[in-house]
């Protein structure tokens, strides 16, 4: 019977579509003799030239290690994309301002929007005792808070989604055992900050419904937790983005030369500058500094505001003046896209792979774009302003 089976069993142990784990065999007992008995192996000692497993005493078959890379890098690829999508909506949730109309939170209880004129008139009653009503939307219908509040509804069930893309998926492929042990800690460490970004939102939030009977100001959330906020999820996007890409991509060896070390640490500085961009922008519009000055490249009739430096101490201004808030974005964007612009000229010099050409060109395409929409989304601003003025 061993002479039958053991030509089967070699051609199936050697196959290279299946590499089972099969444990590893023991040195042969110093007996003295020749008769090839190996000793018994230790309960879950297993031969590790794949990750390919036969899970003992389970019956589990997990992926071949390629498979299963591909597998986990497309998952973490549709991740980022919902991490985008959250984004996204958050911005135009800010747009419209409704981010204050959700006055509590609940993990579960409050999926289940209102569905009675009854229910819609307590969440409205709620919702009436806060800053934002009293101060500036006191004549607010029904039909106009309920606008608001599905906005803000559809960012935090949208949030709820995005952290069951992460975790669902994790728990299965590490029951399965398809995430290697760096992967394990990457993966614990995103659906961490994916569970840490729930948290901060509601920090924020929390910060715009809280009374201040010394300002008369309009309600609006911390920008500095506006700004944590956003810049955790930029993280969590580039994380899961990186990590993606680096499964499904095969890696390209290119000899360390001095000019690719240079490009590389410039490509890291403008990443962080791109970063700090961001994250300025979340104080502008913490602080709606953008409706300051709607005048571009000049700032009203000079380079340079007078009224950089009206708080004190100093450095206040750089955080809580609205005049220094959107000078500071204006520097950091046009730097931003200079950078870029950089890094697009150096990535031509050297012989780099074809996709990451491609980046770069993308990556300016994208930095100018955004710069030309944004010129004219102020010349637009201007445009009004001045008929408003002429009409008044």
């Amino acid at each position: 019977m061993q002479r039958l089976l053991s030509p089967p069993l070699k051609a199936l142990m050697g196959s290279p579509c299946l590499r089972l784990l099969v444990p590893r065999a023991a040195p042969r007992a110093q007996c003295g003799c020749s008769c090839g008995i190996s000793r018994p192996l230790r309960p879950g000692q297993y031969s590790t030239v794949s990750e390919v497993a036969l899970q003992a005493g389970r019956g589990t078959v997990s992926l071949p290690s390629k498979a299963a890379e591909r597998v986990v890098g497309r998952w973490l690829l549709v991740c980022s994309g919902t991490v985008a999508g959250a984004v996204i909506l958050g911005g135009v949730t800010r747009l419209t301002e409704s981010g204050l109309s959700m006055v509590d939170w609940h993990l579960i209880k409050e999926m289940k929007p209102p569905t009675n004129q009854e229910e819609w008139e307590a969440e409205f009653q709620k919702y009436q005792q806060f800053p934002e009503f009293k101060i500036l939307n006191h004549d607010m219908t029904l039909a106009e808070f309920k606008f608001i509040w599905y906005m803000e509804y559809s960012h935090r069930m949208w949030g709820r989604l995005v952290g069951l893309v992460y975790i669902l998926p994790a728990a299965y492929f590490w029951r399965k055992g398809w995430l290697s042990r760096a992967m394990k800690g990457r993966v614990l460490a995103l659906c961490g900050l994916v569970c840490f970004q729930g948290l901060l939102g509601w920090y924020m939030v929390k910060s715009g419904l809280e009374e201040k009977p010394d300002s008369h100001d309009i309600p609006r959330v911390s920008q500095y937790r506006l700004a944590a906020h956003l810049g955790s999820a930029l993280v969590l996007y580039c994380a899961s983005l990186w990590t993606s890409l680096s499964l499904l991509l095969p890696q390209h060896k290119l000899p360390e030369t001095r000019q690719l070390l240079w490009l590389r640490r410039f490509a890291h500085g403008t990443a962080g500058l791109v970063f700090l961009t961001a994250l300025s922008g979340a104080f502008v519009a913490g602080l709606d500094a953008g409706l300051v000055y709607n005048s571009f490249p000049k700032m009203g009739e000079s380079w340079i505001p007078e009224d950089l430096f009206t708080f004190s101490p100093i450095l206040r201004n750089v955080f809580e003046n609205p005049t220094m808030v959107q000078f500071d974005h204006r520097i950091l964007g046009i730097t931003s896209v200079t950078a870029v612009t950089a890094l697009y000229f150096l990535s031509r010099r050297i012989p780099l792979p074809r996709r990451t050409k491609v980046a770069a060109a993308t990556l300016l395409a994208l930095a100018y774009t955004q710069g030309f929409v944004l010129f004219n989304l102020i010349l637009f601003i201007s445009n009004l302003d001045e008929a408003i003025r002429k009409i008044g």
